[in-house]
């Protein structure tokens, strides 16, 4: 398999994964990424799915990429399309989570699935989703990173919990855990031409 198939896998498959991992945290109901939070906050206003409010509200953040002059890949595109099919795919497909072990498995797995997901998304190097790349354009800008992300992850947060999304445990551990997650797994899973030497 040709070096941009494997990427295209990766891609694909972490698109499917972190779409997943987002299902798993909501039937969970233990509290969401921050994101996640604002999805589903407007979900339950608007009565659409969550799945394509997931997918709206890439292509409204994609749009304040166009003064920040960032330019989308295919990733990026893809992300726009594809997370929130899978988590509406993933939403219909996984049983309720009754008590209270249930729930904490798919909490944890859901996390897990999400670093996961990230790598091999991220790894793939066909461009960052429609929120990553906002971050990185505000950043290009003279601003700091770590500022940047935790600013937007705090406005988002709150917007969501004012429209009623879950906020809760699975809201700390998310945020505590996705950052070592994502350093461990994006350079296990990045795709790297077959010559290339380590």
């Amino acid at each position: 398999m040709s070096t941009f198939a494997l990427r295209l896998v990766s891609l694909y498959l972490g698109l499917a994964l972190f779409g997943a991992s987002i299902a798993l945290m909501v039937k969970a109901g233990l509290g969401l990424s921050p994101w996640d939070v604002l999805h589903q906050g407007l979900a339950q206003r608007t009565g659409l799915p969550l799945g394509l409010v997931v997918n709206l509200t890439a292509v409204a953040v994609l749009l304040l990429w166009i003064p920040l002059r960032q330019k989308p890949g295919l990733g990026t595109v893809s992300n726009v399309v594809a997370v929130g099919l899978a988590v509406d795919g993933a939403l219909w497909l996984l049983p309720d989570a009754h008590g209270l072990p249930l729930r904490i498995a798919y909490l944890l797995t859901g996390i897990l699935a999400n670093g996961v997901a990230t790598g091999l998304y991220i790894g793939a190097g066909l461009g960052p989703g429609p929120r990553d790349g906002l971050m990185t354009g505000l950043a290009a800008r003279g601003h700091s990173i770590r500022v940047m992300r935790t600013g937007i992850e705090v406005v988002v947060l709150a917007a969501g919990f004012l429209l009623g999304g879950a906020v809760g445990v699975g809201t700390l551990l998310y945020a505590l855990a996705i950052g070592p997650l994502a350093h461990y797994f994006i350079p296990k899973l990045e795709v790297t031409p077959c010559c290339k030497q380590a």
